[in-house]
């Protein structure tokens, strides 16, 4: 909850945009936070896109690792949707 409430104190303090990352097992909560935001609290927030990508690191016993990654760009509305 600690990231969904960053992203709605962004967004209350005049972001238009925002962009959610995450690499490996942490790609599902990047998904739930964009998620919980949008059906929650904001719903004049949209997803404006979805990156997809594989990053190449070094782990410490210095082999190359590669490991998905995700970028969620979010976007919030001049009018909130109605109901």
């Amino acid at each position: 909850m600690g990231y969904v409430l960053a992203a709605v104190t962004m967004f209350t303090n005049g972001a238009k945009e925002l962009r959610l990352k995450a690499r490996g097992k942490l790609i599902s909560r990047a998904v739930d936070v964009a998620e919980i935001l949008r059906r929650r609290y904001l719903s004049d927030v949209k997803i404006k896109g979805i990156n997809i990508s594989t990053d190449e690191l070094t782990s410490e016993d210095g082999s190359r690792v590669k490991v998905s990654a995700i970028e969620i760009i979010l976007e919030k509305s001049d009018f909130p949707k109605s109901h």
